[in-house]
């Protein structure tokens, strides 16, 4: 795929390599940006403090991998502030596609997450023993994610969840993940009114725990420094993104030993999504002809079957050019190599790559490493005994890769629905103080600039993506609707200075 360019941008990363870098492709391109500062955890938020009386405890059992259970735990803290509930500190469910049995303790620091809500809600380790043996499911007090609307609003919870644990004492919210909405719908001005104010002070905890409350353990912040310090080459280099990821671990300056391997060293951290299962998924083509089509068919019949008898139901299917333009397909890897030449990226950047299960493996990644051959992934970096005791647990693996991406000089990702891609570049909007720029493509403009590839100049295609990158490096406050995990510029999360 993409030969051509490929011939033109490995004579223009190469040509870079004997040109003084211009600063600017490391910085945030609007200035705007530093005016947000964090605030999330400024006060209390209640006036009146915790209630004296709790309506009764909260279980929370948060389904997926890492990224998934963060936003269902800081969900959950909102859930209960809004029913007065004592919540408990959240269960992670077991999946057999994540296949990791980490528990919140294995994870994030409990004592922490507990103190950091002590003015706001209570929160306990345990349910009280004479509730640990009650059936929860015989009395009416588990709800799943299929009794909950997606998106539910505070009125839902009041409507459908407080009734039971005022009766019972007790709720358990089973599989609980994206079940809470951001704004309140206008639909009747009194009623919007209560819902503005109560998620005024929902969104406030829920900023709270992502950016604050939510620290991961010493020993994966420990891990997490040895990786970034040799990602960086030993530089000691130190600011907030560091101190609120790897606490004390982080160094301010440089060891002897590591002194003598020391050389300034940004990098890039790239989030590639190309795993198989998302490929497949996405109907699309990406150049592999017939053996990648019947590979792809194969995985589908075994792993997506409702999937395909949705497919046979329809009276015409899009086709993969027609995905394609609709931004439904996976970026490749070529697509992301030449965007990143095309903002001027050179061929000797050091790029970190988080999760690395690419479909097609070193094949598929050959074109990009052609353009830049410094990839490195935590494996390449980390000694086996290093990762030993994270390598069956994939969501202290990803802790790893969410540490190295927050931490980078500049973070780029190739599917802005990742949870993991919106958590990363929410977290560097919080803490960066507008000196941590995240690069996001549009699948659609991509799409409709590659139709030109045949033809199209290299300038052409480079001004192109420039400007599709920093229409989206636009300062602006969180939209209607858009998740403040990701968004969090706007009153309840971060302060714009006047």
């Amino acid at each position: 795929m993409y030969k051509r360019l490929f011939n033109l941008a490995s004579g223009v990363v190469a040509e870079e390599q004997f040109e003084n870098e211009p600063s600017n492709r490391w910085k945030e391109q609007y200035q705007q940006a530093a005016a947000w500062k964090p605030c999330a955890d400024r006060g209390i938020l209640k006036e009146e403090g915790i209630p004296i009386k709790s309506n009764g405890f909260l279980l929370i059992s948060a389904n997926g991998g890492l990224n998934q259970q963060r936003v269902a735990v800081c969900n959950a803290v909102s859930v209960a502030s809004l029913l007065n509930a004592t919540l408990v500190i959240p269960r992670f469910l077991y999946s057999s596609v994540w296949r990791d049995s980490s528990q919140f303790g294995d994870i994030y620091q409990e004592e922490h997450f507990i103190n950091t809500f002590k003015n706001d809600v209570t929160i306990v380790k345990e349910l009280p023993s004479h509730l640990k043996s009650v059936d929860l499911q015989a009395i009416g007090s588990t709800i799943t994610d299929a009794d909950l609307v997606k998106e539910a609003k505070p009125a839902d919870y009041i409507k459908q969840v407080l009734p039971i644990l005022s009766r019972n004492g007790v709720v358990h919210l089973l599989g609980f993940g994206n079940r809470l909405g951001f704004d309140p719908l206008p639909s009747q001005l009194q009623v919007w009114r209560l819902c503005y104010c109560s998620m005024l002070l929902e969104n406030r905890l829920r900023c709270k725990c992502n950016f604050h409350a939510l620290k991961f353990v010493p020993r994966i912040q420990k891990v997490g420094s040895v990786l970034v310090r040799r990602i960086r080459k030993y530089n000691g280099s130190r600011n907030m993104l560091d101190e609120r990821l790897l606490g004390n671990f982080i160094q301010n300056t440089p060891s002897e030993a590591e002194r003598a391997f020391e050389s300034s060293s940004k990098y890039l951290a790239l989030h590639l999504r190309f795993e198989v299962d998302m490929v497949a998924y996405s109907l699309c083509e990406f150049g592999g002809g017939q053996s990648e089509q019947k590979e792809l068919q194969a995985y589908r019949e075994t792993h997506f079957p409702l999937l395909l008898e949705r497919l046979k139901r329809l009276k015409k299917r899009l086709s993969p050019t027609e995905l394609r333009l609709l931004g439904r397909c996976p970026l490749a890897p070529e697509e992301a190599a030449l965007i990143l030449a095309a903002l001027g990226f050179k061929s000797g950047t050091y790029i970190y790559l988080a999760g690395s299960d690419v479909y097609g493996g070193k094949s598929r990644m050959q074109p990009f490493t052609s353009l830049y051959p410094n990839l490195v992934t935590k494996e390449d970096l980390l000694t086996p005994d290093e990762l030993e005791p994270f390598r069956n647990f994939s969501s202290q693996m990803a802790a790893l890769d969410f540490i190295a991406c927050a931490t980078a000089d500049v973070f780029a990702m190739t599917d802005s629905g990742s949870q993991l891609s919106s958590l990363v570049s929410g977290f560097r909007t919080y803490f960066g103080g507008g000196n941590a720029p995240t690069l996001r493509p549009n699948k659609k403009r991509i799409a409709t600039i590659m139709l030109e590839q045949k033809t199209i100049l290299w300038n052409n295609f480079q001004n192109r993506v420039k400007k599709m990158i920093m229409e989206d490096q636009r300062v602006r406050a969180r939209g209607y609707g858009q998740s403040i995990y990701r968004h969090p510029r706007n009153p309840e999360c971060m302060c714009k200075a006047r």
